[in-house]
């Protein structure tokens, strides 16, 4: 079985020089919050949100979108693909992580990222920084899931004998992933064994990474299966060809400007999917078709690389209405393909 998954954030109104109506800001809201709650009666299993600031999307703290979230809905997993540790406290970063499992009734899952180099930038945050923090507050959240009475000394953080409340519902705790786009990144996951998230990369290369992950885990003693591992994608998806194509390209465009701005992206977006001109990000970060369609895809992707779990962006930032009819589509078409498919085929 493929589980489903949808990996979400509100797509900012406007831009840079133009504000919005603060009403239709409102209503946005408004429209997500009534369409996830959809979602759970679409059969996925869960909604990882984005954590991102300073433009683009309205996500600076989406566990806020998981405690309004969690009291209108009863099965859907909740988390974030990932809390940005360098901006946070440990202390802060662990006592939400327990609210907030107690919030959904137990349905958290913890989701930690290192984040994106231009935002760190603009808080005078350097990449090797930001990866140094990432470590030591993990190293935090590691002590604090074990026993609640932390200490830690560290080169950014030291306080002693904390007791951080409350402790999680889920024990020994909830679920822990975080985002890779390395071999390297994986292999610091594995011996943590913390589950893992990718995508951006060709399933060729995704492949690797899951491999370097598997490998690191035999190592320290555990078989890493289909569930440690997350592909992440963006789906287009409409009742027809066509009409998928024509929104590709909407995404395309999008995306391009997003991808300008994100040192990590070397890249290539295509014009539309299946064209040969544009730019490379890989173009098998991009799925269009009807449901069928790109349900074969996914099946055929995350076997390729071993994956249990998908996550999908699906219409990327589109308007609210297109998105609303993406969900119907792939939740009552797309889902139960994944549902009954075998990842070890």
């Amino acid at each position: 079985m493929i589980r489903p998954w949808l990996f979400e954030f509100v797509p900012e109104l406007g831009g840079p020089n133009v504000e919005p109506n603060p009403h239709d800001v409102a209503k946005l809201f408004a429209r997500y919050f009534d369409l996830w709650v959809r979602d759970e009666t679409l059969d996925f299993e869960g909604i990882f949100f984005s954590e991102h600031h300073f433009g683009r999307s309205y996500s600076p703290s989406p566990n806020l979108l998981i405690a309004a979230l969690a009291p209108r809905t009863t099965r859907l997993r909740l988390g974030v693909m990932g809390v940005v540790l360098p901006y946070y406290h440990p202390v802060r970063v662990i006592e939400e992580i327990g609210m907030l499992d107690h919030i959904t009734g137990g349905r958290l899952e913890i989701g930690t990222a290192i984040g994106v180099p231009q935002e760190l930038a603009r808080l005078k945050i350097t990449m090797p920084e930001a990866r140094e923090r990432h470590e030591e507050i993990l190293t935090v959240i590691d002590a604090a899931l074990a026993d609640p009475v932390v200490s830690h000394r560290g080169k950014y953080f030291s306080f002693g004998n904390l007791r951080l409340l409350p402790g999680t519902l889920q024990k020994p705790s909830p679920p822990r992933w975080t985002t890779v786009v390395s071999a390297d990144s994986a292999r610091r996951a594995a011996r943590r064994r913390i589950k893992i998230s990718t995508g951006f990369n060709s399933t060729a290369m995704v492949k690797l990474i899951f491999d370097a992950y598997r490998e690191e885990a035999q190592a320290v003693g555990f078989h890493a299966g289909p569930e440690y591992f997350a592909l992440r994608r963006r789906v287009t998806v409409a009742a027809t060809l066509d009409q998928a194509v024509l929104y590709a390209q909407g995404v395309a465009d999008r995306l391009k400007s997003f991808v300008a701005e994100d040192e990590r992206l070397t890249a290539h977006v295509p014009d539309a999917p299946g064209s040969s001109g544009g730019f490379e990000l890989s173009e098998d970060e991009f799925i269009t078709g009807t449901p069928k369609e790109v349900a074969r895809t996914i099946i055929e992707q995350c076997r390729t690389v071993g994956a249990g779990h998908f996550l999908t962006v699906l219409n990327w930032s589109a308007p609210i209405d297109e998105v609303v009819r993406a969900h119907e589509l792939f939740g009552s078409e797309a889902i139960p393909l994944l549902r009954t498919a075998s990842v070890l085929a």
